[in-house]
């Protein structure tokens, strides 16, 4: 079952994202919401680096950020 907190990033990534094919957002913190980690599949991310598709989501996410203590991103390129 997806928490509110994790929903609530979800739904930010989806607005972000409209082209994304799979985004799944995880609190990994034990339930404490203070670290998440989030993957995101998009064709949206082409012909960027590693470094620029994170920093899309790191800039989309960037008010929820400031609350948590981690975040693990991984980003998928659909073809």
């Amino acid at each position: 079952m997806m928490k509110n907190s994790e929903s609530n990033l979800r739904k930010t990534l989806e607005a972000k994202f409209p082209q994304a094919k799979n985004i799944v957002v995880s609190d990994i913190s034990g339930g404490c919401g203070s670290m998440y980690e989030i993957f995101v599949e998009s064709k949206e991310f082409k012909g960027l680096s590693t470094v620029k598709q994170h920093r899309l989501i790191t800039e989309t996410l960037k008010s929820e950020i400031k609350d948590m203590h981690g975040l693990r991103i991984h980003t998928s390129i659909v073809e």
